[in-house]
């Protein structure tokens, strides 16, 4: 790891037909992220038209994706924020994941890792992530959810530590949603809450270290974020994409972050696309980038707190 004092963080641009390099400018420009770290920029620009994207464009964005998670793995940078990409054109040019979460977690090596999202006053894992949804009830394990929920309670904790509201054992409060309308209704609307989350729910309770952690569920969909909003639970655990993703992006749409969890280094990423239809008129707003830097920060400087303290003992 870099003997530097300040936090390194690599900041990848994304497609840069979209709105990536403005959103990286204006974040680093906007005095809302940390001067406590250094920021590197990775990318190179292919001559391109703003909003439309390329072979050229993609092929960029992955070579940065490549050079950043190199640098990570070697030490040189302590978290990872990454720049919107365009899929399609990814896939033609190569791209081979699903998304940039698998990459990561390929690259790194990773089998154990989740997609998670926080913003505002909700924080969410996905149990499934980029599947479709007529695959989502056979590809439900009560493993699966327990594993997903175990990453989740980890990045809630580290997430108090690093703000210095309490020890890396802290307690957690998770609400772990139910597949069905009203969480099946006893069975009525679907069985996945009474044979596969039910008994996820109670080996979670059981392994999560601070027995006082709440971790409750299956709780009905249409109400879990609502409470959570409220203040009820510290995250919700879901079991697919949009049933995550849909209130988040309501209820914290300019300022969402996603995770990635079980990688070796934090790596974020704004909450949104590459809005090609408003590149390059200066309407694009920084604010999930900014997020998302700061959460990037927060982690790397959590990270480098615990390493130094495993050293001192």
């Amino acid at each position: 790891m870099s003997t530097t004092k300040k936090a390194r963080i690599g900041i990848t641009l994304g497609d840069c037909a979209g709105i990536g390099p403005e959103i990286v400018d204006l974040a680093l420009k906007s005095g809302r992220v940390p001067d406590s770290a250094d920021y590197v920029t990775i990318g190179r620009q292919p001559n391109c038209k703003p909003g439309a994207p390329t072979i050229e464009t993609a092929r960029a964005a992955a070579a940065a994706l490549e050079e950043a998670v190199t640098r990570a793995r070697r030490g040189e940078l302590h978290a990872i924020v990454t720049g919107p990409i365009h899929k399609a054109r990814m896939y033609e040019a190569g791209f081979k994941f699903p998304g940039q979460t698998e990459f990561f977690a390929e690259r790194c090596g990773v089998e154990n890792f989740a997609m998670c999202l926080t913003g505002g006053k909700i924080t969410v894992a996905l149990v499934t992530a980029h599947i479709a949804l007529s695959k989502v009830p056979r590809a439900l394990k009560q493993s699966e959810i327990v594993r997903v929920g175990l990453l989740l309670a980890e990045f809630l904790q580290r997430r108090a530590a690093a703000k210095n509201l309490t020890a890396l054992s802290s307690q957690v409060r998770i609400a772990v949603a139910g597949l069905n309308p009203h969480a099946g209704e006893s069975g009525k609307i679907g069985r996945e809450e009474i044979e596969i989350i039910a008994p996820a729910v109670a080996e979670l309770q059981s392994r999560i270290e601070n027995r006082k952690s709440k971790i409750v569920g299956p709780a009905s969909p249409d109400t879990v974020f609502h409470r959570a909003a409220a203040g009820e639970f510290d995250a919700v655990l879901c079991m697919y994409h949009d049933q995550g993703l849909i209130p988040l992006k309501l209820h914290a749409f300019h300022n969402g972050v996603n995770v990635t969890l079980g990688l070796p280094f934090p790596r974020t990423s704004p909450d949104h696309g590459t809005a090609f239809e408003i590149a390059g008129k200066g309407t694009a707003r920084p604010d999930s980038m900014i997020a998302a830097i700061n959460l990037a920060v927060e982690l790397a400087g959590r990270k480098e707190s615990s390493a130094k303290h495993a050293k001192e003992r």
